[in-house]
């Protein structure tokens, strides 16, 4: 195996310290004959980084990603070929970043690997019930459940991706975590040729610690991106090849989770149990919802899912998530039990009207970075991992064929994920009309019209304009933590595991530093210390008593609801050092 390989996996270990086994790599000793991996490399001296290159670069270890490399090396001993398919992850390890529900869909997983269950993947839990409740403010009023989920499964998906990635590298895929892809390599014509991996060894300040080494750069033949919801670098390709206006795409629409797993008393716990909830805490101008869904081991996880083009700039969806919690329906639940992990993460809620053109020159864009979440579901996972087999079979077919990454798109077209976002296009964006109206509207879709309705419903205004100014509103006075049901936002973070190197640039980056003291905290009374499940950003007073924006990155999720939610859009999520952030298990 490559002496890379090795190397990245130590730096793990050591705060991403490289040494001079960069200029000895070998070939990996699983390469296959006829393998196109490299044998020998030409590498480039200070300033010039090192460079390593593969068939297929894979960005992002979640389910679309791990999907795709393993199904390339798939169809690599179907047709008797071999190609080179490498992972980075910027997780300190597979699974780490990776937070969801999760009610599974085993569709895309039965397509991939048919022998899960004999191969004991981590889905034991088959859902036992599927109740749908609307909140009031001391009431849980029963409907019909819109949900289908005989055959589904209550899930980890961290511990999903965990045996996904095992399942990938049994089959060659090279996997390397702790390594965060931080910018686009081009050639000449514009074609994009692998990624950067960010430089390590730097202080705050800007200048070079002892332990400084350059990033790599790691060049694929194909790069294809699947960071995730809003991927920074996906992010960056839409724009630089107007993907949304190849499509035809709306502006994406999104939504912040917050969830924590409890483990809670034996006679309490119902594995399987599925429950979904509408209503309050939120009030009736914010789509969102709650879940709580029974694991495995007494295990429960509890979330709340808030839109985030809502409008009250002194909502504070952490909080809101705080009193959930209290709800005489909920806290029967949760009495006596104890808080195993907390994390947060936005998710793709566009759907149809909002995948854009998902081709670039020289790879593609899979999962949730495209965004292909069937909001009336609440799943995206089989979605996402559909998308990366889809591409994994376009990218085979342009290395070893000679075909177009065309081809891609086409197939989307082609498969069960755009018959399945289509029928559910009109549900989301019916709740821009209220909660009443888009109850009574998706009950229709749902129940009568199946997804046959001749309009396509257009969502409204991007999520950051939906903000109004503070005048128009009143300030929300939220109970304080009891320390037994709600808690502090430090305790939750500390429960999240996450960590970040303090001596290191900050990876928020303020487009222009007065707009917070200028615009945010005068017109919108400060949105970013609210909006944010980590109290990352805060405002603290200078030696004039000024109020100035104050931000702890070390404290970030990694959630990227400070890149959408912000008024202006004057904040700019890039990548820390790889290894950072959360340390999900469970999640």
């Amino acid at each position: 195996m490559f002496k890379f390989r090795s190397l990245l996996l130590k730096s793990r270990f050591t705060k991403f310290q490289f040494t001079n086994t960069f200029n000895n790599l070998q070939p990996p000793s699983f390469a296959r004959a006829n393998s196109r991996v490299p044998i020998s490399h030409n590498f480039c001296t200070t300033p010039n980084r090192d460079s390593i290159e593969y068939d297929v670069v894979v960005v992002g270890a979640g389910p679309a990603g791990l999907s795709a490399a393993i199904r390339l090396k798939q169809l690599c001993r179907e047709n008797d070929t071999d190609l080179s398919v490498c992972v980075l992850e910027k997780g300190a390890e597979v699974g780490a970043h990776i937070v969801s529900g999760n009610v599974f869909e085993p569709r895309a997983l039965n397509e991939l690997l048919p022998q899960w269950k004999q191969q004991e993947a981590p889905i034991n839990t088959p859902v036992s019930s599927d109740k749908f409740w609307f909140l009031t403010k001391n009431r849980a009023i029963s409907l019909p459940s819109p949900f289908d989920n005989k055959g589904n499964y209550v899930i980890s998906l961290s511990q999903l991706v965990r045996w996904m990635g095992a399942k990938a590298e049994e089959l060659g895929v090279e996997i390397y975590p702790g390594f965060a892809a931080s910018e686009i390599l081009y050639d000449a014509n514009n074609k994009v040729i692998g990624i950067g991996t960010n430089d390590m060894g730097i202080s705050k300040d800007g200048s070079k610690k002892e332990t400084f080494q350059r990033g790599v750069e790691v060049k694929g033949r194909l790069t294809l991106l699947a960071e995730g919801c809003r991927g920074s670098l996906s992010e960056k390709i839409m724009k630089q090849y107007n993907l949304r206006e190849k499509g035809g795409a709306e502006h994406q629409t999104y939504a912040l989770g917050i969830k924590e797993v409890w483990e809670i008393d034996e006679e309490k716990h119902q594995p399987g149990a599925v429950l979904h909830t509408l209503g309050w805490p939120l009030d009736h101008k914010t789509y969102g919802g709650s879940f709580l869904y029974h694991m495995k081991d007494r295990q429960i996880s509890l979330g709340l899912v808030v839109a985030l083009n809502y409008q009250n700039p002194f909502m504070n969806p952490y909080e809101e998530f705080q009193k959930l919690k209290h709800h005489p329906a909920i806290k029967p639940f949760l009495e006596g039990g104890t808080v195993i992990q907390y994390g947060a993460r936005t998710l793709n809620e566009g759907g149809f009207q909002s995948i854009p053109y998902p081709v670039f020159p020289g790879g593609a864009i899979i999962g949730c970075s495209a965004g292909f979440l069937n909001v009336p579901k609440i799943k995206g996972t089989h979605t996402a991992m559909k998308s990366g087999m889809v591409a994994a079979e376009a990218a085979f077919g342009v290395l070893n064929e000679g075909l177009d990454m065309n081809t891609y798109w086409d197939a989307l077209r082609n498969s069960w994920i755009w018959e399945e976002l289509y029928k559910s296009r009109n549900y989301r964006p019916a709740f821009e009309y209220g909660l009443i109206p888009g109850l009574a509207f998706s009950g229709l879709e749902h129940y009568i019209l199946k997804g046959r309705h001749p309009i396509t419903l257009k969502h409204g205004k991007p999520d950051h304009e939906a903000t109004n100014p503070a005048r128009l509103h009143s300030p929300i006075h939220y109970p304080k933590a009891d320390g037994v049901l709600s808690f502090d936002v430090p305790t939750s973070l500390h429960r999240s595991n996450t960590n970040h190197e303090h001596d290191q640039p900050p990876h928020l980056r303020l487009r222009d530093p007065k707009i917070p003291e200028l615009t945010n905290l005068p017109v919108y009374a400060a949105p970013e210390s609210r909006y944010c499940p980590a109290r990352v950003y805060e405002y603290v007073a200078d030696e004039q008593n000024q109020l100035k924006l104050q931000i702890n990155a070390q404290n970030c999720l990694h959630c990227k609801a400070c890149d959408i939610k912000d008024p202006k859009q004057n904040i700019e999520w890039t990548v820390p050092e790889g290894g950072g952030g959360p340390g999900y298990s469970v999640m």
